[in-house]
């Protein structure tokens, strides 16, 4: 546990190495670092790798001051690289965690070598995820209850298989059991669904186009969460982006095969 920007930060490292480049990891919306536990190891064979919960997720405290909108979350995390004394290479987002990293690079706070989108949530969330957590988090604003009642809603296993078939990936029993886990902690709800409730892409999307820093965008096929369309979205905003696309991986494409991710990525480093 680390203490940054007056929050308690959950964070994972690999053994540091000397003179070796450093990847940043930042997960997406009601994750955490568990994530990563299957990409992570294939970086840390070339570089230093660092990640954490988000606020208010997992083992994470929420925000210190203020809402978790997207510029504070930015903020944080700048915060807890600053703490850390640590210079960032790679910045790799997952769904939101995305929007965080390029918000990161808008505001000053890394500059990278590069910006990895994966499957990146640059727009609101379509189909089932979208209709199940928007009016929750729209209601957490009014009503400390709802976390304990998304908590108890997410103790369905239907309502886990229906949001993970949702992601349009195949996670292994272990990750459908930390999901669970975390989706059915009230604390852990409030965090991401006070995340929802104050998040606005639009500012983001007004600036991208302002983005210096080299920009890979990698699209699962079959992402059902964020549609793969997004991308060119993302590209008519920002004309330096890369696209490039994983055939048959979905939203939790780094979960599913985490050595095609690596091999797309890689090659822009060692």
């Amino acid at each position: 546990m680390r203490e940054a920007g007056g929050m308690r930060w959950h964070v994972q490292r690999s053994p540091a190495r000397a003179r070796r480049p450093l990847a940043v990891l930042i997960h997406g919306t009601g994750a955490s670092t568990h994530s990563w536990a299957a990409l992570a190891p294939l970086i840390a064979q070339d570089m230093n790798v660092l990640s954490m919960d988000l606020p208010g997720h997992a083992f994470t405290s929420p925000v210190a001051q203020g809402e978790p909108t997207l510029p504070s979350l930015a903020q944080a995390v700048g915060a807890l690289l600053a703490a850390l004394k640590l210079e960032v290479d790679l910045l790799i987002g997952h769904s939101a965690g995305a929007a965080i990293a390029a918000q990161m690079c808008l505001d000053g706070a890394c500059t990278p070598r590069r910006v990895v989108s994966l499957n990146g949530a640059w727009f609101p969330f379509a189909g089932f995820p979208g209709s199940f957590f928007s009016p929750m988090a729209k209601l957490l604003a009014l009503n400390p209850f709802v976390p304990q009642l998304f908590a108890w809603r997410a103790g369905s296993d239907a309502v886990i298989d229906k949001l993970l078939s949702a992601t349009g990936s195949k996670v292994d029993p272990q990750s459908r059991a930390i999901y669970a886990r975390l989706l059915r902690n009230p604390r852990h709800a409030a965090g991401a669904l006070a995340m929802m409730a104050c998040w606005d892409l639009k500012p983001l999307q007004a600036r991208l186009g302002q983005l210096e820093v080299p920009l890979q965008l990698l699209v699962g096929t079959q992402d059902h969460m964020v549609s793969p369309e997004q991308a060119r979205s993302v590209h008519a905003l920002q004309p330096r982006a890369e696209i490039e696309t994983l055939d048959g991986l979905g939203h939790l494409a780094h979960e599913e095969d985490a050595s095609r991710v690596w091999a797309a990525i890689r090659p822009h480093f060692v």
